[in-house]
């Protein structure tokens, strides 16, 4: 076999599930799509809600760090797993390269992070303290044929969750043929001053909120009754309007945006704005195989493959948060640790045995 766990995912749970696999002593390979570790978390420019970091740059670059120093981790980046395959002694992940993939440069501390500019592109500023460079994570280029196949006996697959696009909204109408960025592109002096339309009510917006408590706009979000949960962080703020609709529809013109709606008390109203955003939010993304997705498109861990451990975001909608993707990669790693000694785990695809929890860390706790 090629290693003792492979890892299928470069964000922040599978980093996690890399350096807690290490830390009981196994091998691992992490196989990730992208030119550098946590990409999408590089574009959050406020995190108010993991412990030891104010900022996704700033979390990524130690994640980064930490995973420089993990000995036992090959990190293979510019590579995208396709298949995954579970057997009785084994798993088998197909692996494909990555052609044009564009680097993610990490923004180092002491550089604002502006929405809309792109990550590494802004103006450094002087630092209030030195700050210690981080060495980054260097990728392997393996001389991998394309349909390469890595074996191991247990797999992690936290790939995460890609953006919904308008057509996947039943409740939108009239978005054929619109260019309608996403709301964490905004510029912020574009959007100063002026009403937004927002399309649905995810979390980008309260990062856009938090980031920029200077902006006068008016963030009018049109949102369907499933997504009221989403509305908590936001709905305090003076500057929102939140409208729970069954149906929005977009008039014929661009300037400015106008939408007929239908709300959820069966008023009919017409929110008019200066742009339109989308804030729709994410989709899960497996690979293709072995590994079981619910009617949503989610793969909670325990319905899968007993070899399968599935971590972060693609577990569930309602789990979409950095510090819970970061412990649950840790879980499976820990998961796949117990497995592969004969040890009993509700952490993977198939049902518990355990009555009073898993046995103690032979390697000590942390």
């Amino acid at each position: 076999m090629d290693t003792d766990l492979l890892i299928i995912g470069g964000g922040p749970a599978g980093c996690a599930a890399a350096v807690m696999a290490a830390s009981v002593g196994m091998r691992s390979v992490l196989i990730e799509a992208d030119d550098a570790l946590c990409g999408a978390l590089r574009r959050i420019p406020v995190v108010s809600n993991v412990l030891g970091a104010t900022s996704g740059p700033d979390l990524a670059a130690t994640i980064e760090a930490d995973l420089a120093r993990c000995d036992l981790c090959r990190v293979e980046l510019g590579r995208r797993a396709t298949l995954v395959e579970g057997f009785d002694d084994r798993v088998e992940v197909t692996v494909e390269p990555v052609e044009s993939v564009e680097p993610v440069e990490p923004v180092r501390l002491g550089e604002p992070v502006r929405l809309g500019e792109p990550v590494g592109s802004v103006k450094p500023v002087e630092p209030t303290e030195p700050v210690e460079p981080v060495k980054p994570v260097e990728p392997v280029r393996s001389a991998w044929a394309r349909g390469s196949r890595l074996t191991a006996p247990y797999v992690v697959v936290a790939t995460g969750v890609g953006p919904l696009g308008p057509e996947e909204a039943g409740w939108l109408g009239g978005v054929a043929g619109r260019a309608l960025p996403p709301l964490w592109e905004a510029d912020p002096a574009a959007i100063d001053d002026r009403t937004v339309l927002v399309l649905g009510a995810d979390r980008p917006l309260g990062t856009v909120a938090r980031a920029h408590p200077e902006l006068r706009t008016r963030f009018v979000v049109a949102y369907p009754p499933e997504d009221v949960y989403k509305t908590e962080e936001i709905r305090r703020d003076a500057r929102v309007e939140l409208v729970a609709v069954r149906r929005l529809e977009f008039g014929s013109g661009s300037a400015p945006v106008t939408a007929e709606v239908r709300t959820v008390e069966g008023e009919r109203r017409t929110l008019t704005a200066d742009l339109a955003f989308l804030n729709l939010g994410s989709a899960p993304a497996p690979p293709a195989g072995a590994v079981v997705a619910d009617r949503a498109g989610y793969c909670p861990p325990g319905r899968q493959h007993p070899r399968v451990f599935t971590a972060g975001d693609l577990r569930s909608a309602r789990f979409q948060r950095i510090a819970t993707a970061m412990g649950s990669g840790g879980e499976a790693a820990l998961g796949a640790y117990y497995a592969s000694r004969g040890l009993p785990t509700g952490t993977g695809g198939g049902p518990s045995t355990e009555v009073g929890g898993p046995p103690p860390d032979p390697a000590g706790g942390g």
